[in-house]
């Protein structure tokens, strides 16, 4: 069927949230169109108006439309509830290891920083004052 339900108690939140995000940017796309036609249409007139008003709605329908439809194929959605399994099984890092990690890659980034420096300017002084480029 079109619009069966398929596995519908599983994966629920990496479905929902899936099809959320596809959906606004979606959204997005569509108030463009909209922003679009209504630059180029006469929107004084009641036609104007009309197509750029319903041609955006109308295109979002049926992309919220493919989008239920999408998150209850058989393939995507086992492919979603999966997801959400493996993602339960992940352990993430503590506070205090996000923080120390953090603070090591910024000492480490400075540190490269002005090696990279110096070794541009023993070169710079080398090239200018040896040589005489």
């Amino acid at each position: 069927m079109l619009i069966q339900q398929y596995k519908w108690g599983q994966g629920k939140d990496t479905r929902l949230w899936s099809a959320i995000s596809l959906a606004l940017l979606a959204g997005i796309g569509c108030w463009r169109l909209y922003d679009k036609l209504q630059g180029t249409l006469d929107v004084t007139q009641a036609t104007g108006l009309w197509i750029s008003a319903t041609v955006p709605l109308g295109l979002f329908a049926l992309i919220a439309a493919f989008l239920y439809w999408l998150v209850n194929r058989p393939t995507v959605a086992d492919f979603l509830i999966a997801s959400e399994g493996e993602l339960k099984k992940v352990s993430f890092s503590s506070r205090k290891e996000i923080v120390t990690s953090t603070f090591v890659v910024i000492i480490v980034v400075f540190l490269m920083a002005f090696m990279l420096g110096a070794a541009d300017f023993v070169f710079d002084m080398f090239f200018t004052n040896v040589i005489g480029i």
